[in-house]
């Protein structure tokens, strides 16, 4: 098969996917196949355009940004502590997740919580935040923000790249804070894998 025809097949497949998504997503809204079939009539008008705005807005880089005070100078022991996680991972620890370079007394620091809004990895989320002038944040950063911002991780896991863990079966795991609305979780993540688009990510400035 030539790789023009493979390309035009592929396109269909896809074309086929995003056309079943779709009416299956009408159906479960309540909709019917009359609200699918007047996508091809004057009817439609404006309605691609509010589709297509909804596509691209979802892709983009949402930040928010947050400053406070960091005592590096505590341990890890304590910060958990501080946090009051109703969960954590036993690997967490001091000597998993030693300081990097000055990491040292307290210093105001200004984070940038991102979201990206679609499914990415992990090198994705970095080069994003050295675009920015940041750099990701780690194990002592992110058990700050979570002490002083102890509800967001209910909504959303929030995800620190810059401390990296070689566990015993050569993973390489970062770590993570999760929950709902019933617990606040502190645990680690394979940091090979792809992130879903719900995830957020802990940047600092450099």
């Amino acid at each position: 098969m030539s790789s023009k025809k493979s390309s035009i097949v592929a396109g269909a497949g896809l074309l086929t996917g995003i056309f079943t998504r779709m009416v299956a997503e009408v159906k479960k809204a309540g909709g019917t196949d009359d609200d699918i079939h007047r996508l091809t009539t004057p009817d439609a008008n404006g309605v691609w355009e509010k589709i297509a705005t909804v596509i691209v807005e979802a892709g983009k880089k949402v930040t928010q940004v947050f400053t406070m005070m960091v005592d590096y100078g505590r341990s890890v022991q304590d910060s958990i502590a501080a946090g009051k996680y109703d969960y954590k991972n036993e690997d967490i620890t001091e000597k998993n997740f030693p300081p990097i370079k000055d990491e040292a007394g307290k210093k105001e620091v200004q984070f940038t919580l991102y979201h990206f809004g679609k499914d990415v990895d992990s090198d994705f989320a970095i080069a994003e935040m050295l675009k920015d002038g940041k750099r990701p944040a780690t194990l002592r950063e992110l058990l700050a923000f979570g002490e002083a911002n102890p509800e967001l991780q209910r909504e959303f896991p929030i995800i620190a790249l810059l401390s990296v863990w070689v566990s015993r079966s050569g993973g390489r795991d970062v770590p993570c804070l999760n929950g709902c609305d019933s617990e606040r979780d502190l645990v680690l993540g394979w940091c090979g894998s792809g992130w879903d688009g719900y995830c957020r990510f802990l940047g600092v400035s450099k």
